[in-house]
């Protein structure tokens, strides 16, 4: 039995394949809950230990921590993360590296758009598609079902989104189809001519247009041939964006029936978010109906994987420190 004692206890040399990956890859929360699982330990008790070594903590808090619902902050919870390593007997800094890089505060507050802004902006973006749904006379990519894509994210040094590569797998309805309106919004407060769209495969690029002041813009991805009915094609499309405001989420709008959505989003080495979730929400505003916490994995790649998707928007929400 575990005593309660201000003397050093020897540290575990051999580690379990569970927490040792949890205290290699993080995030904090995963690797603090495995570690207190693996020394069989109460909240109560490991604060009973903290005491005696003259750190105070709430058991609250303790449990927030290993939930991932709070983040210890940076410098002030340095000595009980190391605390921490001793009473769990881990290695040295093995949990204080998982806490991320202190960051300066920012010197001028960020904006962060409330739901109705990002209403109001997808609704003025919205308005571009007048256009492309006036040439055939039906509404935009009406004769195709989205079956399955793959978004491929890379955020910057700065926690904003720098990059989306995009691959969609799509189905003729019906004889004809020989192209793909896609709609992307930024957040309000980016420049309009600052998301750039290029063609990678399968597709070209062809006619682009921004809402002044949406921060949004609809262009088309054009195939080589016009497609049969039941005819499957494979596209991708990259858009590149210059922006330096933290992303709190990305997520990706459903219309109809998806069979499956993989998004995949690579963090900078030095500003990784501290907790990731995979999130499915009926329309954008609503707590979600599914929420599950995500490892960010070796080289700062966080992916979420879904199936079976119906009408709503699906992604990745961030927590930084």
């Amino acid at each position: 039995m575990s005593q309660v004692s201000g003397v050093p206890e020897p540290r575990s040399t051999a580690l379990p394949q569970a927490l040792g990956n949890a205290l290699r890859y993080g995030p904090f929360h995963r690797a603090l809950a495995e570690a207190i699982e693996h020394r069989g330990l109460s909240l109560s008790r490991l604060r009973a230990h903290l005491a005696a070594r003259d750190i105070a903590i709430a058991e609250s808090t303790l449990s927030y921590w290993q939930r991932g619902l709070r983040h210890p902050s940076v410098p002030r919870s340095l000595a009980v993360v190391r605390a921490l390593e001793q009473v769990l007997r881990l290695p040295d800094d093995s949990l204080v590296v998982l806490l991320g890089p202190r960051r300066r505060a920012p010197e001028v507050s960020e904006h962060r758009p409330a739901i109705s802004e990002l209403s109001q902006s997808w609704a003025e973006t919205c308005t571009l598609l007048d256009e492309f749904t006036g040439v055939s006379g039906v509404p935009c990519n009406s004769d195709l079902d989205l079956a399955t894509v793959i978004d491929a994210l890379r955020l910057t040094a700065e926690g904003g989104i720098g990059e989306l590569t995009s691959t969609m797998v799509v189905r003729a309805r019906r004889p004809g189809p020989d192209g793909f309106v896609v709609t992307h919004q930024a957040e309000p407060g980016t420049e309009a001519e600052v998301p750039q769209a290029f063609a990678v495969d399968g597709c070209r690029l062809g006619r682009v247009r921004r809402h002044p002041s949406s921060a949004g813009m609809v262009f088309e991805a054009l195939f080589d041939r016009r497609l049969d009915e039941g005819d499957t094609h494979v596209f991708t499309f990259r858009v590149t964006l210059a922006k330096s405001l933290r992303s709190t989420s990305f997520h990706r709008t459903i219309r109809g029936r998806m069979s499956a959505y993989l998004l995949r989003m690579r963090c900078d080495p030095a500003a990784l978010p501290v907790r990731c979730t995979r999130v499915v929400r009926e329309r954008e505003g609503l707590d979600p109906i599914v929420s599950e916490s995500l490892l960010c994995g070796h080289g700062g790649v966080v992916s979420a994987y879904f199936e079976n998707l119906g009408p709503g928007v699906a992604g990745i929400d961030l927590i930084w420190d």
